[in-house]
């Protein structure tokens, strides 16, 4: 019989804190103000930040990003086309699925150890902004 353990990665309270300051960095280059989500393996809110002039819808917006990408490891924008699939397409339903850009899966050594999410901007610039937060972070090549 196998184990009945098994073991799960998930980012550091250090790690989630730094890439949440690369993020406000990557927004702010940008030229917007945002919400930033980072949450583990499982889910769960790890570091958060709303900018005093982001607007309070991005809150939510920006934790369901991140959920939805720690959920299946992958980005929030390939759910947008998913949904066009008449076999996905109930999962929209979902009261916490997110598929909007701005939402990536936080992988270190292959494993998914967690989730960011960014709400602010254009679905394309909180994409830009996850992904640059990730690479200066050291989590994207």
């Amino acid at each position: 019989m196998k184990s009945p353990i098994v073991s799960t990665a998930t980012i550091s309270l250090e790690a989630a804190q730094a890439l949440l300051a690369e993020a406000r960095r990557a927004c702010a280059a940008r030229g917007f103000d945002a919400t930033v989500a980072i949450v583990d393996a499982g889910g769960h809110l790890r570091a958060f930040e709303r900018a005093d002039s982001a607007p309070f819808l991005t809150v939510d917006v920006a934790i369901d990003k991140a959920w939805t990408a720690a959920s299946f490891g992958m980005a929030t924008q390939q759910w947008n086309q998913y949904m066009a699939e008449p076999t996905v397409a109930p999962l929209a339903t979902h009261p916490r699925l997110m598929p909007v850009g701005g939402g990536i899966a936080i992988l270190h050594e292959g494993r998914l150890i967690g989730g960011i999410g960014i709400s602010g901007g254009t679905s394309v610039q909180d994409h830009e902004a996850a992904q640059e937060a990730l690479r200066q972070a050291g989590f994207l090549q």
